[in-house]
């Protein structure tokens, strides 16, 4: 892991080289356990009760599992790990708890016919993609998918308390990306401010960033989001708005960040010297 106060000594990177130098399992979210406070936030916000059949696919080290079963005492707990090790170390977590279990499998193969409940925290474009269509396929009218930062594919998620979602099926889908963000943000554009208070929101509710680390997690996090609103052509504004400018600039000359190959449009950006975002 590269500290910040180490990073002023490298070459600068771009984002895909940055996130080389991270730890794989964070970045792709393998065995990343998600506090316990945000578990409950999430089981609350589904409404989960003692009648439903719990899935955590892609479970990790189980905690999640753990909750519905005891605390919330639904019907059924399983989670789904694909890798052996971190299924087994679910397994010992829920040791004795008789409604609960953990399934060492692929998620894209387990049999989620009787779920009603499943909480799926997937970023692989792919993986979402083919779960997506499992879901319309096996899930029963009422089931209700739990997912963090974004619904499924297109979906228009029943209830919203961002960065957590819930899509109940029948599924609705949006018919533009326009649309979809309405629903989710509450506008159908995302602005400069936009991005950093959803950013800065998702940090405060998923609490696994350290404060002395807050700040610049929020500025790369909300430049991602920004410049993925641009590619997209949903950011509010016409051109790229001098704060986003002065962070992509700070990222650079502070942190060697570049976020320039980011940019899949070409920007229109003032100044003199552009401030070396494209």
């Amino acid at each position: 892991m590269i500290f910040i106060s180490e990073w002023k000594t490298f070459r600068q990177l771009n984002i895909n080289e940055f996130l080389s130098t991270l730890p794989q399992n964070v970045v792709k979210g393998d065995d990343v356990s998600l506090p316990d406070n945000v578990v409950r936030k999430m089981f609350k916000l589904a409404n989960l009760r003692k009648s439903d059949s719990f899935y955590h696919l892609g479970c990790g080290r189980g905690n999640a599992v753990a909750i519905a079963a005891k605390e919330f005492g639904v019907k059924k707990s399983v989670g789904v790990e694909i890798d052996k090790e971190l299924a087994a170390k679910a397994r010992a977590e829920i040791a004795g708890i008789k409604n609960a279990e953990i399934i060492a499998d692929d998620i894209r193969n387990v049999d989620i016919s009787n779920a009603t409940v499943v909480l799926f925290w997937f970023a692989d474009p792919e993986i979402v993609e083919m779960m997506t269509k499992r879901f319309r396929k096996y899930l029963k009218d009422g089931a209700r998918v739990i997912t963090i930062w974004s619904p499924p594919g297109m979906m228009l998620p029943q209830k919203v308390e961002f960065p957590f979602f819930i899509c109940k099926k029948p599924f609705k889908y949006a018919t533009s990306i326009r649309q979809q963000i309405k629903a989710i943000y509450g506008n159908r554009c995302i602005d400069f401010t936009a991005a950093w208070l959803l950013a800065e929101r998702y940090i405060d509710e998923m609490e696994v960033v350290p404060a002395e680390y807050r700040r610049f997690v929020n500025m790369l996090q909300s430049m991602v989001l920004w410049i993925n609103a641009w590619n997209m052509g949903v950011s509010c504004e016409d051109e790229v708005p001098p704060p986003v400018q002065a962070y992509i600039g700070i990222l650079r000359e502070f942190f060697n960040i570049n976020l320039s190959d980011m940019f899949t449009r070409e920007p229109n950006v003032t100044g003199p010297e552009k401030m070396g975002c494209c």
